[in-house]
């Protein structure tokens, strides 16, 4: 069947709560896939950073054919082999002592914020207001977009969950504002992902641990786009030389899966049986992805391949601008970049999809692109040639 036909029946009959592309795409290998006419492209944004070790990665595969034929689901009553083994990895990379898996990065931020409420209910004497920033975007369950500092996002779902106050994203005086006697814990993405791709700066980081210690509020960090080798280094936290009360990742932990963690120092390990759960939590095929990718993930060199190909992708983009009247700016840590354009990015994420490439127009003006942390340099170049011509066009 045609991509018209395929299109016209999702149409038909799926809910239109996102605005998708009329494109099916029906396979994929490394940093490449096919929709259902044949027309091959370049994937510059893996699933959202979710196919970070690229499409069908054969290790992943393997592990996800033998989990299917050993044990896919148990209830949280029971321990599964490998959900122990994920967590055991899990805290020889990170140093946190507890972990708590969920299906996605909305759900362990859920699992998140019910947490500090708690820890402000015990701790500090019922305190439960949460700093978040603005333009931050937390997940769409409702206390996660409560947390996300981003009106247009919670609009149509008022009223949305009291309690979260939001500061400007790089500004320590208007957090220190924000932070009351009623302030149980401060929630931020390093490097904001749906904001626009914006790196938080060295010195407001390192004011914020200081008013974290000093008002004793937990410091969590999402890291559902940012973890796993994203921006160079296996979690955004280590750029900044310092380890939050917890963090919170997921989309690439199950290679495509759907699997997300929560991780905790023990300051912040107040949950006790019955505050939370999920009935799935990840299961089998999602934590015999997990061992999967957090191998890939350690393999020696890969972090430093990460910089060198940021690297390389911003040079590249930098070296453009006399001939590319388009780009305004760049941005970015590791392989979480974006272009700043003149133009509207919606505009020239269609024209690049026509001639071959997927990236992201995460704002009106924002192009984003997350390559696969392993991608070929061929494949790379060709992707960059494409949006280099692309952008001429504007």
């Amino acid at each position: 069947m045609s991509n018209d036909f395929w299109v016209k029946t999702g149409q038909e009959h799926i809910m239109k709560n996102v605005g998708r592309l009329p494109l099916v795409l029906t396979r994929g290998e490394g940093s490449r896939v096919w929709d259902a006419d044949g027309k091959e492209y370049i994937d510059f944004l893996t699933g959202i950073s979710v196919n970070n070790f690229g499409h069908c990665n054969p290790d992943i595969t393997v592990a996800l054919t033998r989990q299917a034929e050993k044990i896919i689901h148990v209830s949280n009553y029971f321990y599964l082999e490998e959900q122990i083994k994920v967590a055991e990895e899990l805290a020889k990379l990170t140093g946190y002592s507890q972990v708590y898996f969920a299906n996605s990065g909305a759900e362990v931020n859920e699992a998140a914020l019910k947490l500090a409420r708690k820890y402000g209910k015990v701790r500090l004497g019922g305190k439960y207001q949460i700093v978040t920033a603005q333009h931050s975007f937390h997940g769409r369950t409702y206390g996660a977009i409560s947390a996300t500092g981003q009106p247009k996002y919670q609009e149509n779902f008022k009223p949305i969950v009291p309690g979260f106050v939001y500061a400007e994203f790089n500004n320590l005086d208007s957090w220190k504002a924000a932070i009351n006697d009623e302030t149980c814990a401060i929630m931020l993405e390093l490097v904001q992902g749906e904001g626009g791709v914006n790196p938080a700066e060295p010195h407001f980081i390192s004011g914020l641990i200081d008013l974290c210690r000093k008002n004793d509020l937990l410091f969590m960090v999402d890291e559902v786009q940012t973890g796993l080798g994203r921006t160079g280094k296996h979690f955004a936290y280590e750029h900044y030389g310092f380890m939050p009360d917890l963090i919170t990742i997921a989309k690439s932990l199950g290679g495509g899966i759907p699997c997300g963690a929560l991780l905790v120092n023990e300051k912040a390990n107040v949950l006790t049986p019955g505050d939370h759960s999920t009935t799935v939590g990840g299961g089998g095929m999602a934590f015999a992805a997990a061992l999967a990718t957090l191998k890939l993930l350690q393999e020696p060199g890969l972090m430093a391949s990460v910089v060198k190909k940021g690297q390389y992708i911003k040079e590249t983009w930098g070296s453009w601008c006399n001939e590319v009247s388009a780009i305004k700016d760049l941005r970015g840590l590791g392989m979480m970049l974006a272009l700043e354009l003149k133009v509207p990015s919606k505009q020239v994420m269609l024209a690049c999809l026509d001639a071959g490439l997927i990236v992201n127009a995460v704002t009106e003006t924002t192009l984003r692109i997350l390559p696969a942390l392993n991608i070929e340099e061929d494949d790379l170049d060709e992707g960059l040639q494409i949006m280099k011509s692309v952008l001429k066009q504007f």
